[in-house]
């Protein structure tokens, strides 16, 4: 990978926009950085553009207008197989396949890098006890595990490269509320260990404020401002205010 910009920012959103037609703009021209082993979350509502946003980074859309770069290189100069392999991806439901074995998942892309097998098997040994799962499960299939278990496949598959970013769209939201909270609090122990550079898509105030180091609020396809989780909370912005009001007497965020 090229050397990131000299401001320090790993991903950068240059007047970014997406539309799908001349007429239905998806996301407005966006100016954003996102710095090394910083979890820049990106909070908003259903339609508000965060998982327009999450796809440009790896080149699951292209933008329409400005450019996205990571690592210092426009997504459109990457190879789009070698970016996509240099970021990992987790999204809600984790995409399993579910006719393969949980080893098979998470060892599936060293495979076509070419790993040797005992080196891959190594590596998935290694996954799933940093995500919380004993070696036994290996064997099994998707519809053997319980939701939380196939979102921590889910994890560890997009760690299985050990790449420098992370993309996760909604990881946790498919979850009973117990089991969300579990693996929102590993995750975050995860990431204080690991230092990956994370961009997490979520409508949940609460998910946001515990694993973002910075907030990007998005609002009808546009960026609304961008705080730390202290300074959201205090903002005076009417949107940031209504999250923060919702939150403080246990509203749901996605209500809004």
């Amino acid at each position: 990978m090229t050397a990131a910009a000299d401001n320090g920012a790993v991903i950068e959103f240059r007047g970014a926009s997406y539309r799908l037609d001349s007429q239905r703009i998806l996301l407005a021209p966006l100016h954003l950085d996102v710095r090394r082993a910083e979890t820049l979350v990106l909070l908003g509502r259903s339609g508000s553009g965060k998982t327009t946003t999450l796809k440009l980074i790896n080149r699951l859309l292209e933008p329409s207008e400005g450019q996205v770069l990571v690592e210092g290189r426009a997504t459109t100069q990457w190879d789009p197989i070698r970016l996509r392999r240099s970021i990992g991806y987790a999204i809600q439901e984790t995409g399993l396949f579910p006719h393969m074995s949980v080893e098979r998942n998470i060892g599936l892309v060293p495979e076509v890098e070419g790993w040797p097998r005992q080196r891959i098997a190594a590596r998935v040994r290694e996954l799933l006890e940093m995500v919380g799962l004993e070696t036994g499960h290996a064997a099994r299939h998707p519809r053997e595990l319980s939701g939380g278990q196939r979102q921590r496949v889910g994890v560890a598959r997009a760690l299985a490269l050990d790449p420098p970013i992370l993309l996760l769209d909604e990881p946790f939201g498919a979850l009973d509320p117990l089991t969300r909270a579990d693996l929102q609090r590993e995750f975050a122990g995860l990431q204080k260990r690991l230092g990956k550079t994370v961009v997490l898509v979520t409508h949940d105030l609460r998910e946001a404020l515990l694993l973002g180091t910075t907030i990007a609020l998005l609002e009808a396809g546009r960026l609304h401002g961008v705080y730390t989780p202290e300074a959201f909370l205090q903002s005076k912005d009417p949107i940031a205010a209504a999250y923060a009001a919702a939150f403080r007497t246990g509203v749901d965020s996605v209500s809004l």
